[in-house]
């Protein structure tokens, strides 16, 4: 298996450059967080760099050379690759289709431009405490964000409520409910989760 590696931050410019003299692979350096799903966990990670033939990701998790991972750029734009290398809180993917990397991009900036649009969000099943001036309640959670959270819940918590969430390993965020009906709603996190706590779903797993 071809185990070039994916260039680092200082490295970028002069990869870039040199790809396009090549016309063979195109890197972009990009900003934006991944829905990575993988056996037995997902999590959310930071695309450092995009190819054609392969991405750079960032997260602290154990990552292991040969792993197959499903990474979702969006709800429509979902890539397959392995990894390739793994060091310091970094790897390299190899996709296992090459892509159009200029397409894809292009795609991606007209989603994000779209009426609906919402950040990539992880599937969970996890209990966590609502705590309101009115007291302290459970609810369940079914997707987290950096900025918001689904949850089910016995329609006590009403559009507009502020309240802190309590998840589990003692992680606390103010929030407030953006929307509530039929037992199910959402929360707006007015304090956004710092990345690396959704690098695996395993951590709020209770």
């Amino acid at each position: 298996m071809n185990q070039r590696r994916f260039s680092d931050p200082a490295e970028e410019q002069e990869v870039a450059a040199a790809a396009d003299r090549r016309g063979a692979d195109r890197y972009r350096t990009v900003w934006r967080i991944a829905k990575i799903v993988r056996n037995g966990d997902a999590g959310l990670w930071r695309v450092r760099n995009i190819s054609d033939r392969g991405m750079m990701l960032a997260a602290d998790v154990p990552i292991t050379v040969g792993e197959k991972l499903e990474i979702a750029l969006s709800d429509t734009v979902v890539l397959q690759g392995e990894v390739v290398w793994s060091d310091a809180g970094r790897c390299g993917v190899e996709f296992d289709k090459a892509v159009n990397v200029a397409d894809v991009l292009k795609q991606l900036a007209a989603e994000q431009r779209a009426t609906g649009y919402r950040q990539p969000r992880l599937p969970v099943r996890t209990q966590a405490q609502a705590v309101t001036d009115e007291g302290t309640s459970q609810i369940e959670l079914v997707d987290m964000s950096q900025n918001g959270a689904g949850f089910v819940h016995d329609g006590h918590l009403e559009v507009g409520k502020e309240l802190e969430l309590v998840l589990a390993g003692g992680v606390r965020r103010k929030a407030i409910v953006r929307w509530s009906r039929a037992g199910r709603g959402g929360l707006w996190l007015t304090q956004p989760l710092d990345r690396a706590d959704l690098e695996s779903i395993h951590r709020f797993e209770s």
